[in-house]
């Protein structure tokens, strides 16, 4: 008798240890799986819910903080820079170009501690499958929030191998957020020049770094 019940009892464990291997294999496979363009965004969002927790506490320079070097380490802060801009850049001097990257990347990380201000829920969801495009893959992800409707943000990111980079962000999934800039920026050019986008974007931090 107790044997039998010493043998069913291991019968059972050995189920219970099948089942639970069932469970966790998928999800080391899924990780182990997932095109490493997805990785850089999924640490990103991590670190952006992380401060919309702690928001009120930390204040928009404490935000700004936090974030800045996520974002630094996620966007390719230099390619977007040139990428807004378009063809004029190649005629601006090299001091203004070091000038302008500084200056967008200042902008760039003072609107996502301005933008993020709170937590009321939300969580963020994203597709492990990308979508090849040219030089580079678009990243497909989703701002959940309760009782509103999904905001879609997708990424072009270009690199190689493991590492991958953010050169482009898609509002409502289809709107270029640099295609948005470049009119922007190529008026402020045409009217005064690298050094009067330098000043903009630099006013624009300002005002960012302002508001709670």
């Amino acid at each position: 008798m107790r044997y039998a019940h010493s043998l069913k009892r291991r019968n059972a464990l050995l189920v219970t240890a099948a089942v639970l291997t069932g469970l966790v294999l998928p999800v080391r496979a899924q990780n182990r799986d997932a095109d490493p363009a997805t990785v850089p965004i999924r640490a990103f969002y991590d670190a952006l819910l992380a401060v919309m927790r702690q928001a009120d506490a930390l204040g928009v320079r404490g935000r700004y903080d936090k974030l800045a070097p996520v974002i630094r380490s996620t966007f390719d802060l230099a390619a977007m820079t040139r990428i807004a801009i378009g063809p004029d850049w190649t005629a601006i001097p090299q001091d203004q170009q070091t000038a302008l990257v500084d200056a967008f990347a200042q902008m760039t990380i003072a609107t996502y501690a301005n933008r993020f201000n709170g937590y009321s829920g939300e969580s963020f969801e994203v597709d492990p499958e990308v979508q090849s495009r040219n030089t580079g893959r678009i990243v497909h992800t989703r701002l959940l929030r309760a009782k509103e409707e999904p905001v879609t943000l997708n990424y072009l990111m270009r690199g190689s191998g493991e590492s991958w980079k953010i050169v482009d962000v898609y509002l409502s999934g289809t709107i270029s957020e640099l295609a948005t800039k470049r009119s922007e920026f190529g008026a402020i050019l045409k009217s005064g020049g690298a050094a009067a986008l330098i000043d903009s974007l630099r006013q624009q931090y300002e005002r960012l770094m302002r508001k709670t």
